[in-house]
């Protein structure tokens, strides 16, 4: 659960809800063919679909604002960089301006490439 305080109330997001957004983010972007999760037993990648999103993102609340990681799973021959600074940039601004909180971090794992 991601939590603010206001002088009007307060505002809680929970982790499903925080995933989503992120996820739908993440995989509106050039080249990320989908949200992944590792089997950590097996060490197999596995593409999620929309309702699974939360097994591929960890939203973590700290004092300094939001900790995103995202595991994604990328197209083969794009540039990884370009595709990785996208995501933090796009996900860092529709956050912030989506629900109101402060990103602090975004960390990108690429854990698979598809053709």
């Amino acid at each position: 659960m991601v939590r603010q305080e206001s002088a009007l109330g307060n505002i809680e997001i929970s982790t499903a809800a925080m995933a989503s957004i992120v996820g739908i983010i993440a995989t509106s972007c050039y080249g990320v063919v989908g949200m992944a999760a590792r089997n950590a037993k097996d060490g197999i990648v596995q593409l999620l679909f929309k309702d699974n999103y939360e097994k591929g993102i960890k939203v973590t609340d700290t004092p300094e604002g939001l900790v995103i990681d995202v595991h994604i799973i990328v197209l083969y021959e794009v540039n990884i960089p370009a595709i990785t600074d996208s995501i933090v940039n796009k996900i860092r601004h529709h956050v912030e301006d989506i629900t109101g909180f402060m990103v602090k971090t975004v960390n990108v794992f690429v854990d698979d490439m598809r053709i």
